[in-house]
């Protein structure tokens, strides 16, 4: 048997390791953005517990309203950007 993922879009942001970068990826993602034990780097409290973000990852909401990041080559392997 086969499967195709059905098509549906996601909203982004990228994490570029920047303050101005860190403010809107945490104004994105809200209550579920925190700092790790260290408070360097950002983590996501995602449904399967807490990730950490580095930078270059993409934060992705899917598509019922969760959280998480995704590292450039999987998101580019499987997304494509149709706009703003």
């Amino acid at each position: 048997m086969r499967a195709q993922k059905k098509p549906v879009e996601v909203e982004f942001v990228r994490y570029l390791g920047t303050p101005e970068s860190r403010h809107v990826c945490e104004m994105f993602v809200g209550e579920d953005w925190a700092s790790s034990e260290c408070g360097f780097k950002p983590v996501i409290r995602t449904l399967e517990g807490p990730m950490h973000v580095t930078t270059g990852d993409y934060i992705i909401k899917g598509v019922q309203g969760e959280f998480y990041p995704c590292k450039p080559d999987i998101f580019m392997e499987t997304y494509y950007v149709i706009g703003e």
